[in-house]
């Protein structure tokens, strides 16, 4: 049997703590021959480290916004809802919730996994602002029973970065568009600078 060295640390007392965790892992199920052990010439496991005192009373938790970006993240633009688009004139605001601005571009979730949907969403919304489209549709479809899964889940995401930086609202569509199933989105304008 050829010998790589692992016996000869060992009774030299050159084990360290991982080596011994990692033997530890690996006997953890056998069982010793009489009057052995698996681990005798093993250093022993150093004791656990005490958990951290609690610096102060937390707060009581308050309801998450579902609309809200994620815990954590310093949010600097108010979250978005549908209708609802701030730093937008009343007219334009008024024009996206009817459905009557010249829709730029079109993308259609329906079939795709969460993930697929939300990676293809930011793409096309990606590329609407670097290409200065500003009024797109959105198609979540309904789902079963009106509980569609990236029904919920793209309002989430819009308030999300990248997304949140790029646009100023949404609005649930007009029928002929998809209703409830589909939203318009407004996406900024890019400024010269962003080049």
């Amino acid at each position: 049997m050829a010998d790589d060295g692992t016996l000869h640390r060992v009774r030299r007392g050159l084990v360290t703590p991982e080596d011994a965790r990692v033997w530890r892992a690996v006997v953890k199920d056998v069982a010793p021959l009489p009057g052995r052990s698996v681990d005798a010439a093993l250093p022993s496991e150093p004791p656990a480290a005490p958990p951290p005192p609690p610096d102060r009373p937390s707060a009581p938790p308050r309801a998450a916004d579902p609309l809200a970006a994620p815990a954590g993240r310093q949010q600097a633009l108010p979250a978005m809802r549908p209708g609802l688009s701030a730093g937008v004139d009343k007219r334009t605001a008024q024009r996206l919730t009817r459905g009557e601005m010249a829709i730029d571009g079109r993308l259609d979730l329906h079939g795709l996994t969460q993930d697929a949907a939300h990676a293809q969403l930011i793409g096309f919304v990606l590329r609407a602002h670097e290409s200065g489209r500003r009024c797109l549709l959105v198609i979540t479809g309904k789902g079963r029973d009106g509980g569609g899964v990236l029904r919920a889940q793209v309002p989430r995401w819009l308030n999300q970065s990248p997304l949140r930086e790029r646009l100023v609202g949404f609005s649930c569509a007009r029928p002929q568009h998809g209703g409830d199933g589909a939203l318009y989105l407004l996406v900024k304008r890019r400024r010269p600078a962003e080049g």
